[in-house]
Parts: structure tokens; C-alpha cells; sequence
């Protein structure tokens, strides 16, 4: 009976060895040298390779800031393009450390995918969009509509819910891509394209008349879209949380990538803190000191990757509206650095 127990401590030992050997994903990207993130297989303003091939957006200037904090460098990431179908499976084969795409923070993807959802790094609603020429100024005007639709997704579940609650009549048209699905919608297959409505304003700079096209004013969801990391390893949960609030109380304190190095003379407290001046807070989560200073002097912060990406320095011009700070409105905020 004592040998059973001992051979028991011994394979739960183990287990437990190999759990945390596995989840020590800060240890396997410094031993790479890179940080490998999944993104979308191409959404302006979230996830994009520009005419040189390099990737940009919202979604991609995450990642970025996460090899600033690690490597002071934020070149060291490797993109994987992931369909949305795909996305899941790849961050919980390693494939990916981070998973960066446009992604709904929901209760059962929490739960029973294997991740962990970090921060909302986008707060999102699903829309519509429609051809001019239709003459619908509403979504209540759309009943018998066609409409084009992504599987797999929750945006087919929520315009189910939609046009059930309402009482109206639509036939789905779903695809497994989300190029073949706007394709589609150009073509004349649906009447009706529905997807996050962020997605949409990036979706109709691809059209060929994108003026002929108009997106609806309704919104019919909560689509807080969100960075996810594997369940397991609390560490790496941390880095990449913080590496969004930090850049969030860099943008609330009025630290940029114009003015930062001045701002570590700063005698505020909080800047102190924030910029690794004071504190050891960014070795707490296995990081360096000025682990924030490195993400806001190469990447910016949070209103200056919000900016050039879907913003008012993007082709986008989406307002910050949700996605202004607290202190201005919004449903953005950085938990304080102390």
C-alpha cells in the first residue's frame, strides 16, 4: 500500500512538474527569440499586411508592444494569419503564444476552449451593411432581407437572435471565410453583410464602389473583442493583461512616444511607477523595470495605436466612442500601476 502511494506522489509529481514546465510560455519565447501571434487572415485597422508586407493594425500593435516588453524590440513577432475557425485550435496546440484577431470575449469560449481571455482591447458591437440603393435607413426594415454571414462565428448566432426577437424574416447565406463572404455580398448573393460593425468600416474600403454602401445605425450585440493567452500558465495571463492597461495608464497620464524620455524625469508618483523609475513592478510579473517605457517609446500608447489604426490617423476614421478612456467617456480602463 506504501509503495502504491509513493508511486502515486510520485506520477502526480510528475504531472504537476511537466504542467509547469509546459506552461512557462515567457521561458520558450525568450528561448526562441521571437513571439509567435495569431492574427486574422487580413482586416484593416486590426490585422493587415500593408503594400510591403509588413502586418499593422490594432490587433497586430499588441503583439508588437508584448516583444517591446520582453526584448526592447518590437520587430521580434512572427505572424500566423488564422481563420476564425482555426483560431482556437491553434492557441491551444501552441502553435501561437498569443492570440491577437478580432476575437468575442464570451462565457463559453472562457470556459470550455482551454484560454483565457486577457483584456478587451476593442469594445465592439455587430451591424449591418447594406447597398444604398436598398433605401433601408434601419435594421427593423429588413424583413425577408438575405443576409450574408460568416460560420462558425457569433456573429450568424446573434443575427439569428436578432431578426427571432424582432419577429422578421431573413434567409442566411454563411461562408467559411470572411473574403469569400464579402465576395459574395458583392456579387449581388445577399442583400445584407453582417459582421462587428468595426470589421464592416474595414470590409468596405475593399469594395469597388464603397460609396455606394451604407452601415446601419443599430447595433445588435456586445462584441468586446479581446486578447486570449492558454489557460494554465498565470504568468503570461499577467504579461500580456498589463501590456494593455499599461499602455492605457501611459495614454490616461499623458505619456506618448513623442515625450516618454521626459517624462521619466516626471517627479509624479504614478509616472515614477509606470515608467520603472520607482518600483519593481514590472519584475513582479517577470519583466524589466521599464518594461512600459520600452512599449510606449516603440509602439506608442494605447490612443496612439488606436489612432493610426482604425482612428483618426487611419483610412477607418472610427471614433473612440466605447473605446475612449473612462475619464472621457469611454469603457477603456488601465487598473493602477502600484
Amino acid at each position: 500500500m506504501k509503495k502504491i502511494l509513493t508511486a502515486l506522489a510520485l506520477g502526480a509529481s510528475a504531472v504537476f512538474a511537466s504542467g509547469a514546465a509546459d506552461a512557462a510560455t515567457l521561458d520558450q519565447v525568450k528561448q526562441k527569440g521571437f513571439l509567435q501571434c495569431g492574427v486574422s487572415t487580413g482586416l484593416p485597422g486590426f490585422s493587415n499586411p500593408d503594400s510591403k508586407g509588413e502586418w499593422t493594425g490594432l490587433d497586430v500593435d499588441l503583439c508588437r508592444a508584448v516583444a517591446a516588453a520582453i526584448f526592447d524590440d518590437p520587430s521580434k513577432v512572427r505572424f500566423s494569419p488564422l481563420t476564425a475557425k482555426d483560431r482556437f485550435t491553434a492557441l491551444q496546440s501552441g502553435e501561437v503564444d498569443i492570440l491577437s484577431r478580432n476575437s468575442t470575449w464570451t462565457l463559453s469560449r472562457d470556459a470550455t476552449q482551454g484560454l483565457n481571455f486577457t483584456a478587451t482591447n476593442y469594445y465592439d458591437g455587430q451591424g449591418f451593411l447594406v447597398r444604398k440603393s436598398l433605401g433601408v435607413k434601419s435594421a427593423m426594415e429588413l424583413n425577408g432581407a438575405s443576409v450574408c454571414t460568416q460560420s462558425g462565428t457569433t456573429t450568424e448566432l446573434n443575427v439569428a437572435d436578432f431578426f427571432r426577437s424582432n419577429n422578421l424574416q431573413y434567409e442566411v447565406v454563411a461562408f467559411q471565410g470572411q473574403e469569400e463572404t464579402l465576395k459574395a455580398y458583392e456579387s449581388g448573393r445577399c442583400e445584407v453583410f453582417t459582421s462587428d460593425q468595426s470589421q464592416l468600416y474595414a470590409l468596405r474600403l475593399k469594395l469597388a464602389d464603397k460609396d455606394e454602401h451604407v452601415i446601419l445605425p443599430e447595433l445588435i450585440s456586445k462584441e468586446p473583442l479581446a486578447t486570449a493567452v492558454r489557460q494554465g500558465d498565470d504568468q503570461w495571463f499577467d504579461i500580456v493583461k498589463w501590456v494593455h492597461y499599461g499602455m492605457l495608464n501611459a495614454e490616461e497620464a499623458g505619456i506618448t512616444s513623442q515625450n516618454v524620455k521626459d517624462m521619466l524625469n516626471s517627479p509624479n508618483p504614478d509616472i515614477k511607477r509606470m515608467l520603472g523609475a520607482e518600483g519593481n513592478f514590472g519584475e513582479q510579473i517577470g519583466l524589466t523595470k521599464d518594461w512600459l517605457a520600452r512599449i510606449v517609446t516603440k509602439v506608442g500608447n494605447y490612443g496612439e495605436a488606436f489612432d493610426r489604426s482604425v482612428g483618426k490617423g487611419s483610412p477607418l476614421q472610427i471614433e473612440r466612442g466605447k473605446n475612449a478612456l473612462w475619464s472621457k467617456g469611454g469603457l477603456q480602463y488601465g487598473p493602477p500601476i502600484r
